[in-house]
């Protein structure tokens, strides 16, 4: 072990998943050593006693929309839509009428988020001809100002479709070129009306930019199957295993066992991952399955507290117990396979290095009051420690990070 860092803190009898009670020592913004509780040597600097409580690495949100958050507005009641397209002219009219700024709002949910437990999310910002780059350059000032307590990755995403928004594709160049780290797709075939159309500019798009790619997909049943198998054969023509998902994917929970066979299999081979938010109605992707099939499938937030859908605060450790509860996630192995989902399987899908709780990783960790995996999904404790590169960024669900302080967990 090398010499401590001047900001070295050690962690005093934390438990492990495994059941271990460890010392932890934190240097650099890295983890320098662990050892069993009362083993550790002494080390200068400040010491956190955790008094067992729940080492993890921190939480990872595969999906949020940190420009369309509503977050530190009165509660303005949500406007139904029938179709997707209704509900995208919905919030189209509703965003040209608000008092706060996407600065404002987003700040509010970065900082909620963090008090959380969470380090990284990667967030969808709307590019289309209407507003143009704007979003993505409040969400990169975002990215800039909270660099010291989360990391945050951009998809640019146009919400309006892309054919059908003549324009959108240069935009979607020249989001790239500005600082987004992934192109985004939308429904090729219920908004676009054009399947090989869309996905054709999204792949070229990404292409050009040695970039990753994340695509809406809520087109339902054989046909929602049918562009999943499209993007899983563009996937691997292209290369890109291993950085291209798919968010909601609702299709692969209403089409009968040959065709989800044939589709998880179109998946796993090509390294298409799928997001769910495990949404209160309607089919979902069926994770075991689609896991024992080789897919992995993550978890993320989607929209909170917007114009999409009034609920939602961005706790994954909360939405692991949806995730859970929606599947009929029983066992301790199905618990833990819910954590996985808000924790390791995101870090993987956003490219995560040094993430884990092995000498030389990343000092992104939460610690809860809980005895175990299964009991923090359960429980899901409030009072929780974060740290970001070994310092702490929030505490007892207070946000302690830099900036404004606008937004803590409740």
């Amino acid at each position: 072990m090398s010499d401590p860092s001047p900001d070295a803190l050690t962690l005093h009898d934390a438990i492990l998943a495994d059941g271990r009670r460890v010392d932890v020592l934190l240097s650099g913004g890295r983890i320098a050593a662990v050892a069993p509780a009362g083993d550790l040597p002494p080390a200068p600097g400040p010491s956190l006693a955790c008094h067992g409580s729940l080492l993890s690495p921190c939480f990872v949100d595969g999906h949020v929309h940190l420009d369309k958050t509503l977050l530190g507005l009165p509660l303005i009641p949500h406007r139904p839509g029938s179709t997707v397209a209704d509900r995208i002219r919905n919030e189209k009219d509703l965003r040209k009428t608000l008092p706060l700024s996407i600065e404002e709002r987003g700040s509010r949910l970065i900082e909620q988020v963090v008090a959380f437990g969470t380090g990284a999310v990667r967030t969808h910002v709307d590019i289309d001809t209407e507003v143009g780059l704007s979003g993505l350059e409040a969400v990169l000032r975002l990215k800039e100002q909270y660099r010291a307590v989360v990391d945050i990755q951009v998809v640019a995403f146009p919400q309006s479709g892309i054919l059908r928004d003549p324009g959108t594709a240069d935009l979607l160049d020249a989001a790239m070129a500005a600082g987004a780290d992934l192109v985004g797709g939308l429904d090729p075939a219920g908004i676009d009306g054009d399947v090989g159309g869309h996905l054709g500019a999204v792949f070229a798009i990404a292409g050009r930019h040695g970039a990753g790619v994340d695509i809406h997909l809520h087109d339902p049943g054989p046909l929602g199957a049918f562009e999943l198998r499209d993007i899983a054969a563009r996937t691997l023509a292209t290369g890109l295993g291993g950085r291209v998902a798919v968010s909601h994917a609702y299709a692969l929970g209403a089409i009968d066992d040959a065709e989800l066979g044939r589709t998880a299999a179109a998946l796993a081979e090509a390294g298409v991952a799928i997001m769910t938010n495990a949404p209160g109605t309607g089919p979902m992707p069926p994770v075991l399955r689609l896991r024992d099939a080789g897919v992995t499938v993550f978890a993320g937030s989607d929209n909170i507290r917007d114009a999409w859908w009034p609920y939602g605060d961005g706790d994954m450790l909360d939405r692991a117990a949806v995730i859970g509860y929606r599947q009929g996630f029983f066992t301790n192995d199905d618990l833990a396979q819910a954590f996985a989902m808000a924790t390791v399987l995101p870090a993987t899908v956003l490219g995560r290095r040094g993430y884990g709780l092995a000498v030389g990783d990343a000092a992104d960790l939460v610690l809860l009051p809980s005895a175990g995996i299964a009991d923090a999904v359960l429980e899901r404790p409030r009072a929780r420690t974060v740290l970001k590169r070994g310092r702490i960024v929030a505490a007892e669900g207070s946000y302690r990070g830099p900036g404004p302080a606008t937004g803590a967990a409740a």
